[in-house]
């Protein structure tokens, strides 16, 4: 028959312009430059390429079946059969081999006639039928590398075998017969199946006489030839009798050749589309093209064995007698009594059938590749430099003798062929009928998630179990039958896993119809956007980002959509899913960055590396085995150059990822631009409006603003005031409380954290309103006395633990005499304190916080300095502008650099109060504050500043009566630990700390013995829980537990750690529960110190006037109530009636102020008494 016309396709007719799908209104996210169109319409052109990355058109199935199935089946010629039947009779004899290569033919015909129905049915070769059948679209990258291997492999064994055949006739070195077995396959393949259709037509008559004819030819000549190969034993005679060690060895060499389906599939792609008046036909060339060579090689396999064994009969070495050539030149020597004659007629007839098979191993090796390539590098230079790619890796596996190790790269090449296969049959019969896998063959990368775990996963877990079998890990017998555990795992997972992942991860997405147009009509022709070709409806899909249908050529070999249509389903989305469904939290800020794609590539090139010095140095060690004394050497050297290679290959991967991260990075920056570019085109067309209507929002937007800014200072104001007064109250009866007496000194603390809280709840409450204040400019301060003394002292104790919890040193440094009583607003000095003591901890990562204070001539004198990271003068300039933030303000180890109000609003503070605020800052070396304040001296009355001294006494234990006890806390994070050593050691318990459980274990285990355990849950290596139940069983049962932790929710739990809920201690810590956990479990008895005397109240020194008798007993009324306000509102009252009462007025003002009330209650009683005297 004819060859078909040519295969370049025609523009689009008239007729197919209503496939075309209607254009989205959206403008494409990027531009079709003329060099891209270019270069894929010439990459498109199939006159070279046969369809390369897309499936077969049905224009272009016009051969006839017998045509198609005539090319494949040549396929069949290939002498490596006779090789394999050959090799399995000598190493385990008739009987083994026998079953084996039954089984063999057997197990290929049934795994591949589902292969053949598919790839013939949907005109896809054998890479697009794995992305269908469960692999995904990355996923069948890794099979196109499996199958693109199997090809220079045959390729190298057969060309080898023809290189011998041209030794043997012509006398040709086989390094030279191995050039020139390459190269002359070259131009057969490089117009496709066209060519090699013809090719295969021509010779098979030729081939098929020369096969049968030797074989005649011994019989007729001497018919007991073949006598004793039944009883054949083998070189070592072990296989005479059927052994299952043997058939299963046997069996995972002969299987191998089950990757042989997948040139058949890539034939089998061109059968014309199944008719009703065809139907016959079309199932008789499927057969026959598909799995019916394995009729014919079952055949070849067992002539192999019976041909070796009449070589062996005459003598010819065992190592020689596998070797085809000298098979049938043995055989032919029956035909022609002439020995020339014989060998003549040896080499034309392996020249013919290496020839046959070599045109299809380079094809097939070229689309493999082509496949392999183009997914990875988005770029496809033509199949016919795949050709020569393929050729030339066959050529150096010849010239490194790969013939000679056949039995061993067979043994275990078929583990990973056979897991690949399989898991596509699996799909193929079982997941696509139960409907765990959709109908058809998606192949498209925009319709296809990248990976598919269905039949990844089966393939991975079936290689891994089949090659560790093989490695000799599980057993001799598991050994021999690795390649049947290869075959039935995957076949069970892949189902398994399909129906565990209810089939979701085949198709990404479906084909986006425009409604009311059959726009993807299965076979319309349509126009791709960017190679402007003409492609039936299976191949074309709609892209989103250029707004069009695209082919699947196109499509693959676009790099810059970044799978806009399938987000989800990148390799990149599918990966990191996984690693954060595998990996704890905080290792996902790892995930993505060039380490861990660094650690990622090592992984894959580090154990294929070891794999392929393992076999180059097995093969070595073989053919090397008389020298053993050179082994020891041999192993040096292989391990040396793998080290070598090592390094070099981690050069390469960190290259690889940086170059991969700077074309990632240059890729965002590229569609960045397009974005930019395709707006600014879009939105000149009314420049003019937009810009008017620019404005109009703008101003909108200003006004809407003003008043949101209005509405925001009126609602913080108000909200404000709501607070204030409750808080009030809260503040004034926690004062009232802590000095009472009658409340247990255990419950003090309490009421501490109390009045703590209000005051922090104010502090939160007046700096919102000083925002809203700043902004509108009406910040005033509320200037009164203030214990100068004690507030600095308790600022820098305050700011010395928050130092030391980081590491810090910190100093305060006081020169001379400070005033106990100054006149300033107490609150916006702590304010300006504040801010800069915390802002100088926050951002001084080691060193030293120094805070220096002098107090002459009423001005305040303060610096603060830290050995922080400095200013730049630029920060400098603009340090004290709202919401301005210098560089190491992301930086803090905290990770919360603020709003920028904290200096701004100090600043303020600090003008407003007639002082002066300077900084000094040296990049790399820290910065000093300097503030100067006038905060002139008050001198109250003796009394009242006695009494504002007053404050309750707080008895807290120091120590315990009885022995020292031994404490051993346990804990990972350090902080942690000095904690409770800091709160429990001056106390008098002797502690000591461990990191992990480990540490605690060996502790223990080394003789030391706490009475007390404190243990945290959440820790590397063994947990909390773990070691509690190790100390337990290790018989530390009088050791007294306790968990410390913060972990809430494990609080209650059942355990069998003995560990009740009121041994559950929760993070943060409360001293006074830890304390009284220690003093019930170790039943102790505290010591306490003195308690200090309460200073009496001194009564208040006799005035010059004092409020008549009705006045104090009124406002001793609102002090009993503890209403500061009212007390308040009262003594302005008495201070407007009586004006000459002012001293009296000031001094009760004071002792308001601190919330004295209870000195205030006893202050009025005299006062009173006094009265009733004088009356």
């Amino acid at each position: 028959m004819d060859a078909p016309p040519t295969p370049l396709q025609p523009p689009l007719p008239p007729e197919a312009a209503v496939a075309a799908p209607v254009a989205a209104e959206a403008p494409p996210l990027q531009r079709i430059i003329k060099v891209r169109r270019d270069y894929n319409s010439w990459v498109a052109s199939e006159t070279m390429e046969d369809y390369a990355l897309r499936f077969t058109p049905q224009r272009f199935r016009k051969w006839s079946e017998w045509r198609v199935a005539n090319t494949a089946f040549g396929a069949a010629s290939f002498l490596i059969l006779e090789a394999v039947g050959a090799t399995l009779l000598v190493k385990y004899g008739f009987t083994n081999a026998f079953w084996a290569i039954v089984a063999t033919g057997l197990i290929i015909f049934l795994a591949g006639l589902p292969i053949s129905i598919y790839a013939a049915r949907y005109g896809v070769d054998m890479d697009l039928l794995t992305r269908g059948a469960g692999f995904g679209y990355i996923g069948s990258t890794l099979t196109s590398l499996i199958y693109a291997s199997f090809t220079f492999i045959f390729f190298a064994l057969e060309a080898a075998v023809m290189a011998y055949a041209l030794d043997l006739a012509l006398g040709i070195p086989p390094s030279w017969g191995y050039l020139v077995c390459a190269l002359v396959v070259i131009p057969l393949v490089t117009h496709g199946v066209s060519v090699i259709s013809r090719l295969q037509v021509w010779t098979q008559p030729l081939w098929l006489v020369m096969l049968v004819v030797p074989f005649v030819f011994v019989l007729l000549r001497d018919p007991g030839a073949f006598s004793g190969v039944l009883h054949y034993g083998g070189e070592k005679g072990v296989g005479g009798e059927f052994d299952l060690h043997l058939f299963g060895a046997a069996l995972t060499v002969g299987i191998a050749l089950i990757t042989q389906m997948g040139e058949q599939a890539d034939y089998l792609r061109f059968m014309p589309v199944q008719t009703p008046a065809r139907r016959w036909r079309w199932w008789g060339g499927v057969l026959a093209g598909g799995p019916g060579w394995v009729f014919l090689g079952v055949v070849k396999m067992l002539g192999g064995a019976f041909l070796a064994y009449l070589a062996i009969s005459n003598m010819v070495p065992l190592d020689r007698a596998v070797d085809p050539n000298q098979m049938y030149l043995a055989a032919y020597e029956y035909v022609f009594p002439h020995y020339g004659m014989a060998v003549a007629a040896t080499a034309l007839f392996v020249v013919v059938s290496q020839l046959k098979i070599n045109v299809t191993n380079a094809y097939a090796g070229s689309l493999a590749w082509s496949n392999f390539f183009s997914r990875i590098t988005h770029s496809h230079p033509g199949r016919v430099v795949w050709v020569v790619f393929n050729t030339l890796i066959a050529f150096m596996l010849m010239e490194m003798n790969v013939f000679q190790a056949l039995g061993d790269v067979l043994g275990l090449y078929s583990n990973i062929a056979i897991a690949w296969v399989m898991a596509v049959v699996a799909d193929l019969v079982i997941n696509k009928p139960l409907g765990l896998s959709p109908p058809g063959i998606e192949f498209k990368r925009a319709h296809l998630y990248d990976i598919n775990p269905v039949g990844v996963g089966a393939m991975a877990l079936a290689s891994a179990l089949s090659i560790t079998a093989h490695l000799g890990l599980y057993g001799e017998m598991a050994q021999a039958f690795s390649a049947v555990i290869a075959m039935g795992t995957a076949f069970v997972t892949a189902p398994l896993i399909a129906w565990a992942t209810k089939g979701r991860y085949y198709i990404a997405r479906g084909p986006a119809v425009a409604a009311g147009e059959g726009a993807y009509k299965p076979y319309a022709l349509q126009q791709c956007v960017i190679c402007e070709r003409a492609y039936e409806g299976p191949d074309m899909a709609h892209c989103p980002a250029y707004q069009g249908p695209i082919c699947s050529l196109c499509c693959t070999l676009d790099a810059r959509c970044g799978d806009l249509c399938k987000p989800h389903a990148s390799l990149s989305a599918q990966w990191s899913g996984a690693l954060r469904w595998l990996l704890p939290r905080r290792a996902w800020p790892y995930l993505d960055t060039g380490l861990g794609h660094f650690l990622l590539l090592m992984l894959i090139i580090v154990p294929l590396l070891a794999s392929v010095f393992g076999l180059l140095y097995h093969q070595e060690i073989s053919a090397l085995s008389d020298f053993t004394p050179s082994e020891p050497a041999l192993k040096s050297g292989f391990l040396k150059a793998y080290m070598a290679l090592l390094v070099i290959a981690g050069l390469v991967a960190w290259w690889l990822v940086l170059a991969h991260k700077s074309r990632q990075v240059a890729q965002e920056e590229s569609n960045r631009q397009t974005h930019l570019l395709m707006r600014e085109i879009e939105s000149h067309r009314q420049t003019d409006e937009a810009l008017q209507q620019a404005k109009r929002v703008a101003e909108e937007a200003r006004h809407h603003a003003d008043q949101a800014n209005q509405a925001k200072s009126r609602y913080i104001s108000a909200i404000s005031h709501e607070l204030r007064t409750p808080l009030n109250s809260i503040l004034g009866y926690a004062q009232l409380m802590g000095e009472d007496s009658a409340i247990p000194p255990h419950r003090k603390q309490a009421v501490s954290v109390i009045k703590r809280g209000g005051e922090h709840l104010l502090s939160l409450i007046e700096g919102t309103l000083d925002i809203a204040r700043i902004e509108a400019g009406k910040l005033t301060l509320n200037v009164k006395p203030m214990h100068f003394a004690d507030c600095v002292h308790e600022m820098a104790g305050m700011f010395e633990l928050q130092a030391a919890a980081k590491g810090l040193a910190f100093h305060f440094e006081a020169s001379g005499n400070l005033p106990e009583l100054v006149r300033a607003d107490e609150k916006r000095v702590r304010q300006i304190l504040i801010n800069l003591l915390g802002n100088a901890i926050k951002f001084t990562v080691q060193g030293q916080v120094t805070f220096r204070l002098r107090h002459a001539r009423e001005m305040a004198y303060i610096d603060i300095e830290d050995t922080g990271p400095g200013m730049r003068e630029a920060e400098l300039a603009r340090i004290f502008e709202p919401f301005a933030r210098g560089a190491a303000a992301g930086q803090s180890a905290e990770g919360t650099p603020g709003a920028g109000l904290g200096l701004t609003i100090a600043k303020m503070l600090t003008d407003l109060m007639g002082g002066e605020m300077t900084v000094v800052s040296t990049p790399g070396q820290g910065s000093i504050f300097r503030i100067r304040l006038f905060l002139p001296e008050v001198h109250l009355p003796a009394g009242a500043a006695k009494e504002a001294a007053v404050v309750p006494a707080r008895r807290r234990p120091r120590g315990y009566e009885g022995p020292r006890r031994k404490l051993l806390v346990v804990d990972n994070e350090e902080p942690d630990r000095e904690l409770l050593v800091q709160l429990l050691q001056p106390m008098g318990f002797e502690l000591r700390t461990a990191a992990s459980g480990h540490d605690c274990l060996d502790l223990l285990a080394a003789g030391y013995q706490p009475d007390v355990i404190f243990m945290d849950l959440a820790m590397p290596g063994i947990d909390g829980w773990e070691t509690l139940r190790r100390v337990r069983g290790s018989g530390h049962g009088d050791i007294h537990l306790a968990i410390v932790s913060a972990n809430a929710f494990d609080k209650g739990m059942e355990n069998d750690a003995g560990i009740l809920p009121e041994d559950f201690i929760l993070k943060p810590v409360r001293h006074t529960e830890l304390i009284a956990w220690l003093e019930r479990r170790l039943s102790l008895t505290w010591r306490y110190d003195e308690p200090a005397e309460e200073a009496s109240p001194a009564a208040v020194p006799p005035r010059r006037v004092l409020p008549d008798a009705s006045q104090l007993a009124a406002l001793q009324e609102v002090v009993s109530l503890g209403f500061y306000r009212g007390i308040m509102n009262m003594l302005a009252e008495i201070e407007r009636q009586q004006p000459d009462t002012a001293a009296f007025v000031e001094d009760m003002r004071v002792l308001a102020r601190q919330f004295q009330f209870e000195a205030m209650g006893r202050q009025l009683a005299n006062q009173e008494a006094s009265h009733e005297q004088r009356a």
